[in-house]
């Protein structure tokens, strides 16, 4: 757990704090996603939490204990930190980048080894492939899946992730959500996830904190804030289609009826399909009713169009 009480930082000779007295608390296992205007205060508040920044006021607690009052370099090695440009030693190889925090930590070889092969393995990279290879070899995708294998390395409590996605092309970049999403289901991590994407910060935080302006405006889940802003400012961040990005929340399996006689040319989905792409080819293939599919194509339910209505309205 995180707890953030107060926390404040005021750079010297300006008016306006660059984080202004932020509370609140990231529980245990789960993606807090902080998001919010250009100079809003989120990549402040994040290196803040491992003193990259040092704060003015309040206090900052990792799992009940104060970091202000922990050795900075002790604190940094037991937290993971993922940032947009990697990062990884370019001298290296992906083995001993990954090796980095267990060798400062002096794990012995036998035990290094085994976890670099291990989170390779997690990562979907093939240790005999990649483990001697450099970074120049890999693609940006592949940079950034070996910088989430080093920030797990000492398999560190707490993570924290600055636009770790955003400098990687489209299709890319939702093939490593789904990765990350995939690991954090296994290993139950508390991270802080900075992003300025809305529809990520939508599909990938537990809870989501909007700021403006040094202070949090509102945090809350995803599903709260998309029903219920809590100012004009929320409400024109989130955006016009809020209920449209409501639907990437849900999965068809969630409003998925009894199997029933469908049309041939109907859509077919998967049960795990967000009701916001179920729209999408429920529209394209002018259809009211869709067959729900199992992974062996065998028929699990249908999935009707005026339902997916009723879940962007709330209903």
């Amino acid at each position: 757990m995180i707890t953030l009480d107060g926390l404040t930082k005021q750079y010297p000779g300006t008016a306006q704090p660059a984080v202004d007295h932020i509370s609140l608390t990231i529980p245990k296992g789960e993606v807090c996603v902080l998001i919010g205007p250009s100079g809003c205060g989120k990549t402040t508040t994040m290196r803040l939490i491992n003193r990259l920044i040092e704060p003015s006021g309040g206090t900052i607690e990792l799992q009940g204990r104060d970091v202000t009052h922990m050795d900075a370099v002790e604190l940094r090695r037991g937290i993971g930190y993922v940032i947009q440009q990697v990062g990884l030693f370019p001298h290296l190889t992906i083995a001993e980048n990954i090796a980095t925090v267990p060798r400062l930590l002096g794990w012995d070889a036998a035990r290094t080894d085994k976890r670099i092969d291990e989170l390779l393995e997690l990562v979907a990279l093939e240790p005999v492939t990649y483990r001697d290879r450099y970074p120049r070899d890999l693609s940006g995708g592949q940079k950034q899946r070996v910088g989430v294998a080093r920030a797990l390395a000492a398999d560190p409590p707490v993570m924290l992730m600055d636009e770790p996605f955003g400098a990687i092309d489209p299709i890319t970049r939702t093939r490593l959500q789904d990765e990350f999403q995939r690991i954090q289901a296994r290993l139950k991590k508390t991270v802080v996830f900075v992003t300025h994407d809305l529809d990520e910060a939508i599909r990938m935080g537990d809870r989501i904190a909007i700021l403006r302006e040094g202070r949090v405006v509102q945090y809350d889940t995803p599903e709260a804030i998309l029903a219920r802003p809590a100012n004009a400012f929320v409400e024109e961040f989130v955006g016009q289609d809020r209920a449209l990005k409501r639907l990437s929340l849900y999965t068809v399996e969630s409003r998925m009826g009894p199997v029933a006689s469908v049309a041939d040319d109907a859509p077919r989905l998967r049960a795990d399909t967000t009701l916001r792409d179920a729209l999408s080819a429920l529209l394209g293939a002018r259809s009211e009713l869709a067959l729900v599919l199992d992974p062996s194509g065998a028929a699990l339910g249908t999935l009707r169009l005026e339902d997916v209505h009723a879940a962007a309205a709330g209903r």
